[in-house]
């Protein structure tokens, strides 16, 4: 004999939009949290260069300058996977576009550029703080997602071309990040010690 189950049908999980929500607000408050405790650990460490002696200001000064450096570490890692999801997003959106209508969405390429720039930048600057792979290395690659980022509108606006000429000159950096150095380094040598957070921001 058969059964008939009576468990409830599974209701749709909101799992995705929440997290993507709550990612959101985390980031905004650690921008915040960043630019603030920044702000005021700077001072307070400007403030014993120039010859105030109290260690309890410089130590208080240390910590929030610490903190400012995990806050940004913190929004790296919120920022990048989401960044890397819409990017493999778009990629599939024009790849079923292709395949429904035979031709391909009308600068498709640069529309996978936007996030691709914007999750480089995020990364190359903590590669930049940490000191994971040779400060030039870093550099390269954040002048490169820098300059994808900034030839994106310029091409869509009908400015320049990144394909070919002037315009192809803003890929170079970015792929010669991607395709020598980084990846090279890697292999050949691994990251780096990374440095405190103290030690870098000085």
């Amino acid at each position: 004999m058969t059964s008939l189950s009576t468990a409830p049908a599974p209701i749709p999980s909101t799992q995705p939009l929440i997290s993507r929500r709550t990612t959101a607000t985390a980031v905004g408050v650690l921008f915040i949290v960043q630019m603030v405790t920044a702000m005021f650990g700077t001072s307070m460490i400007e403030a014993f260069v120039e010859g105030d002696t109290d260690r309890a200001s410089l130590t208080l000064g240390v910590l929030l300058m610490m903190g400012a450096g995990l806050a940004v570490v913190l929004i790296g890692l919120l920022m990048y996977p989401v960044l890397r999801i819409t990017e493999c997003l778009v990629s599939a959106a024009c790849g079923v576009y292709l395949l429904l209508e035979s031709q391909v969405v009308p600068n498709h390429l640069l529309w996978v550029y936007v996030p691709t720039g914007v999750g480089g930048i995020i990364l190359t600057y903590l590669l930049v703080v940490s000191r994971l792979v040779p400060r030039p290395i870093a550099l390269l690659g954040l002048v490169g997602y820098g300059l994808l980022t900034v030839g994106v509108p310029l091409d869509l606006l009908g400015l320049l071309d990144m394909s070919e000429g002037a315009g192809l000159l803003l890929v170079v950096p970015g792929g010669l990040f991607e395709l020598v150095f980084f990846p090279v380094w890697l292999i050949t040598k691994g990251f780096s010690a990374p440095r405190s957070v103290a030690t870098t921001t000085t």
